[in-house]
């Protein structure tokens, strides 16, 4: 569960930075990784940060603490569409060795699936039938 806060904390943080500043400027973001891209500039990946990859993580916590069905599905889904993200932001912008972002999220995407999977086949078939819930 911490692996779902520490995302949607930072996605909430990141993306209100790209939001509030589509430049990147004020995060250190270089306008010109863009190029080539369907963007001119960080909104649109800003508002996903925010919405997708800051507050469905936080949604799917709460659904985890709370034990409901659908919850661990959801906690993949979170740690899939991480990976893919971080995978289409390497294709677009190239892999950025510093800072190491990109290396960081993209092992916390595959440490939420890889979670969320094994506590998904502890469980069996019934989604509150372990005491475990991505801890």
């Amino acid at each position: 569960m911490a692996a779902l806060l520490v995302q949607g904390i930072s996605g909430i943080i990141g993306g209100m930075g790209l939001v509030g500043d589509p430049s990147g400027r004020s995060m250190q973001i270089p306008l010109h990784w863009l190029q080539g891209s369907p963007f001119d500039d960080y909104l649109i990946p800003g508002l996903v940060l925010l919405f997708v990859l800051g507050g469905v993580p936080l949604i799917v916590l709460y659904g985890l603490w709370h034990r409901y069905s659908w919850a661990r599905l959801a906690a993949l889904g979170v740690g899939g569409v991480l990976v893919v993200w971080i995978g289409v932001q390497i294709l677009i912008i190239g892999y950025q060795a510093w800072p190491p972002l990109q290396f960081i999220y993209g092992t916390l995407g595959i440490v939420i699936a890889v979670l969320a999977w094994r506590s998904s086949s502890e469980a069996g078939s019934s989604p509150r039938s372990s005491g475990r819930v991505l801890s």
